[in-house]
């Protein structure tokens, strides 16, 4: 064989594919750095604090806001979670029935309650309900407006996740349980509904979170000074002082509770993959 008979291979050249993604990931990094800043050097950071970040006008804020606003924004929300986990747990129940009209009834709420905008909900609660039954009052007043409000709108989304749980617990519990004796109901009372609710918390930590923001509706039920949540709050005031740092503060109230909320949820679910694991 002479020498020109022989191929010789080039040797091969360029990036490895690990050198490859990290040349594009620090390019994005790059890209990602470089827009950052072309977006704060075009912001006017001056006119943005003179509007959203006054420490005086902020500070004419409490402490209505904590004992007030945010008090108020607590207590709807805790009081249509309340509503909306018994009412769930009825339907997802129903759901679940072998009695067909129990089944259609709860999947024609479910549908209805989770196809329409919560707003109208709250305008139906507040002015449709008083109409149509003119004798029937809201216990609590307010609160109990804004508790079967929230509720009917949590319900069809908690129904779902409940029914949900419930079957994603083993059959074999339920069959075990019967062979014990138990009854049905207190089968799925005993057994299934604390296995279903170790599955579905995550979730329904989630529709908590859900249901702060969605408080702020309330407005639209016509609220006193006393009566106001954080947006209704932050809103007034600022049409007073002509200045939008309220929002900004009332604002940063819902983070204080849902970014740990968030946290919580994000916590439990990871606790709960590694249970499943």
């Amino acid at each position: 064989m002479t020498d020109t008979d022989t191929r010789i291979q080039p040797k091969k050249s360029g990036l490895t594919p690990r050198q490859r993604r990290r040349l594009s990931r620090g390019a994005q990094y790059v890209v990602f750095v470089a827009a950052v800043i072309a977006f704060a050097s075009s912001a006017d950071w001056g006119r943005l604090r003179n509007q959203f970040a006054q420490a005086h006008i902020a500070q004419q804020m409490f402490p209505d806001l904590i004992t007030v606003a945010l008090k108020n924004t607590v207590l709807y929300t805790l009081s249509g979670f309340v509503v909306g986990l018994a009412l769930g747990m009825v339907i997802a129940l129903m759901r679940l029935s072998s009695v067909g009209p129990y089944r259609w009834v709860a999947g024609i709420y479910i549908e209805i309650f989770r196809g329409l905008p919560s707003l109208l909900i709250f305008i139906f609660v507040g002015t449709g309900v008083p109409l149509a039954f003119p004798d029937i009052q809201y216990p609590g007043g307010i609160y109990g407006k804004v508790a079967v409000a929230l509720g009917l709108v949590s319900a069809a989304y908690m129904a779902e996740t409940i029914r949900a749980g419930i079957q994603a617990v083993p059959k074999g519990q339920m069959e075990a349980a019967r062979s014990l004796g138990f009854s049905p109901a207190r089968a799925m009372i005993s057994i299934i509904l604390p296995q279903a609710f170790r599955i579905i918390l995550p979730p329904l930590t989630n529709e908590l979170v859900l249901l702060f923001k969605d408080s702020s509706l309330v407005l639209f039920l016509g609220v006193t000074l006393e009566q106001r949540e954080l947006s209704k709050f932050g809103n007034d005031l600022a049409s007073t002082t002509a200045n939008s740092t309220p929002i900004l503060v009332a604002g940063l109230c819902y983070l204080l509770i849902t970014v740990p909320l968030g946290f919580v949820v994000r916590r439990m679910e990871s606790r709960t993959q590694e249970a499943i694991r």
